[in-house]
């Protein structure tokens, strides 16, 4: 029996050899009868179960599997093992033992299971933590005022560029801020740059072996993230406060409004660095520019001042360097006191008509990405870019 359970430890064994640190967590009601988990919601558990730093023991590790497996292939199906088959007899039995529970109601409690146990290992506020609770971020500043929550990127170091925690805790900001009493969001960068786009250092230090399974987790990873622009409710602003690069600028094209200042820059240098368009931007920009204008800033890294941009429709509006702050936040501010709903029931009629296809992109623009990562033409790319940096 001994051995069993040693066996059935090792099987179920929860992964952590890629830790996200201080990963935000998603809160649920766990009493609601009402609430159902979204494709999202889940997707982001699954992500979140992988940086757990205890053993939750071999029990909840039953639980989760049987509830993972209710939610995404429905009730039991499969042959009973044998007797002698401690481990999976263990594992097909918890899975059985959940009957005909509607896949929805197993989505639903993966989720909240997953939420208690990274409840669990969170740290304490202590009494100096901030009142609003952002201290809980580590690379971002999530405030509400006015009406008006607010994401800063914060990391005006390095440029604002996003690691791999700051793609998890934007997505968490967001369900933060859709939940949220305010009329609008917006999101903008401390410093002298909005953002410089991902983070090279997300491709570094990968052994070979685990290439396949870094593309494929990131790639999960980013069409969730883009999901989270899609599917946000109220109206989202960005106000651009300087250079953008890569994902950054190709979100742009998710947002309701984009106010810029006019020492902004706009760049996509995806062939650069042997990758492909993501945010939805292989449908957007030629949509918003036309084709000839599209493809000089997607396949040929032409870099767009911002009047530029506002020309080709990617900026709604560029404001002095000097005003911009200013000038921006006016504008913010008065939207802020129109009423709520309208603007949200506005905002979803107009996305509504192209949901489904901004989905459907934003899979296969992740697919090809997945493909790219794996490819030598990527990252014979990246690492030329990094020698070229070190020669500055």
């Amino acid at each position: 029996m001994a051995a069993s359970i040693r066996l059935l430890k090792h099987c179920f064994m929860v992964k952590t050899g890629r830790h996200l640190k201080n990963l935000p967590i998603v809160h649920l009601h766990i009493t609601s009868t009402m609430k159902r988990a979204s494709e999202h919601d889940f997707n982001l558990a699954k992500e979140q179960l992988k940086t757990l730093k205890k053993d939750p023991g071999n029990e909840m590790k039953l639980q989760i599997y049987a509830l993972f497996k209710q939610a995404t292939q429905g009730p039991c199906n499969a042959p009973k093992p044998g007797m002698l088959d401690f481990v999976n007899k263990a594992k097909w039995d918890a899975w059985n033992s959940l009957g005909g529970l509607p896949q929805e109601q197993a989505r639903q409690k993966y989720v909240d299971l997953v939420s208690s146990l990274m409840l669990a290992e969170a740290p304490k506020q202590t009494s100096n933590s901030a009142v609003d609770g952002t201290s809980k971020y580590m690379k971002i500043q999530l405030t509400t005022e006015n009406n008006i929550t607010t994401i800063r990127l914060n990391r005006p170091n390095k440029k604002n560029a996003i690691t791999v925690e700051m793609y998890m805790e934007i997505m968490q900001a967001l369900k933060e801020a859709a939940e949220e009493d305010s009329v609008l969001t917006v999101l903008t960068g401390n410093g002298d740059y909005y953002c410089s786009g991902n983070d090279l250092n997300n491709f570094m230090n990968v052994s070979p072996d685990n290439i396949k399974q870094m593309a494929k987790d990131s790639g999960e990873l980013l069409r969730n993230f883009v999901s989270s622009f899609i599917d946000f409710p109220k109206p989202l602003i960005s106000l651009v406060n300087g250079p953008a690069v890569g994902v950054s600028v190709t979100l742009l094209g998710l947002f309701d409004i984009v106010y810029a200042t006019d020492k902004a820059t706009f760049h996509t240098p995806f062939s650069q660095l042997g990758q492909s368009p993501e945010g939805c931007s292989s449908y957007i920009f030629p949509k918003i520019m036309g084709s000839a204008k599209a493809n000089e800033v997607l396949l040929f890294n032409k870099k767009l001042t911002a009047h530029e941009a506002c020309n080709l429709g990617l900026v709604t509006e560029v404001f002095p360097d000097s005003t911009f702050q200013k000038e921006a936040w006016a504008r913010v501010k008065a939207y802020a006191t129109l009423p709520k709903n309208s603007l949200a029931y506005s905002k979803q009629l107009i996305r509504e008509v192209e949901k489904e296809k901004l989905h459907k992109v934003n899979t296969q623009e992740c697919e090809r990405l997945v493909e790219r990562w794996t490819s030598d033409e990527c990252f014979n790319a990246i690492m030329s870019f990094f020698q070229n940096k070190a020669k500055l």
